[in-house]
């Protein structure tokens, strides 16, 4: 079941961009797909399979949306023509984050496609989208790990903002499992992996805590140390998941 407050504002989202652009399914994925949303926290994360690549009036759906529901700014929809869908190097226009730019639909997002396999309109992912095999969706997290976060591990300021600390963490323990076992897991289950990757107990709670109720630990100490410990955490854990079995 999608969430009571979400479900108006998706059906005027694909009813405005049937409007806009040759519309051929829309699909859900990210904790939408996977039973994991939080209202209000979570993204709503959509794909829309177009006939051919849609013009920029597609940004102006998703613009006109936000000044009319402010939780549309968790809308974030990459535009696949369905001629595309093979590729997963191949860059679709995504409007995310209030702006339009191009960008993958990555293996871990076709799996959560196929996994959840939820359409608000059209055909289903499975009767469209190619299926990702297991050397896809590993070489994937593999290479966001080595590539991606374990670089970041350089950098000290992006760690005092959460967005970083909560991905980071949770990215991990998800990709600990995927590497494992094969299956995606939603961010709730990654927390009863932390601790047995050895994550800082204050910093898993703090980001259970704003992701799942109102109490946020705040104040510059806590900032500063939640931010090195963080950033520890990740550059020794990284290596030990890309060495496991």
């Amino acid at each position: 079941m999608i969430d009571e407050a979400v479900q108006p504002l998706l059906d005027g989202f694909v009813r405005s961009v049937r409007s806009a652009a040759p519309v051929v399914a829309v699909w859900l994925h990210g904790s939408l797909a996977l039973g994991d949303y939080q209202p209000g926290r979570s993204d709503l994360d959509v794909i829309v399979v177009v006939a051919k690549p849609p013009s920029s009036a597609v940004a102006d759906v998703h613009r006109k949306l936000i000044r009319t529901d402010p939780l549309a700014a968790k809308l974030h929809c990459s535009y696949m023509a369905i001629g595309r869908l093979a590729d997963p190097s191949i860059r679709h226009p995504t409007f995310a984050h209030g702006r339009y730019f191009d960008r993958p639909v990555t293996p871990v997002t076709r799996r959560e496609l196929a996994i959840g396999n939820r359409t608000l309109f059209g055909p289903a992912p499975v009767e469209l989208l190619p299926a990702t095999t297991d050397e896809e969706l590993f070489a994937f997290v593999r290479r966001d790990l080595r590539e991606f976060w374990l670089p970041a591990t350089r950098k000290r300021r992006p760690w005092y903002a959460d967005i970083w600390v909560d991905l980071s963490l949770l990215t991990i323990a998800r990709a600990h499992v995927t590497l494992a076992t094969g299956d995606l897991i939603t961010k709730r289950a990654a927390f009863d992996v932390l601790p047995r990757l050895g994550a800082p107990a204050d910093v898993v709670e703090d980001i259970r805590r704003r992701r799942y109720t109102d109490g946020v630990r705040t104040g510059p100490w806590w900032r500063h140390t939640r931010a090195g410990l963080t950033r520890r955490f990740v550059r020794t854990a990284i290596p030990r998941v890309l060495s496991s079995p």
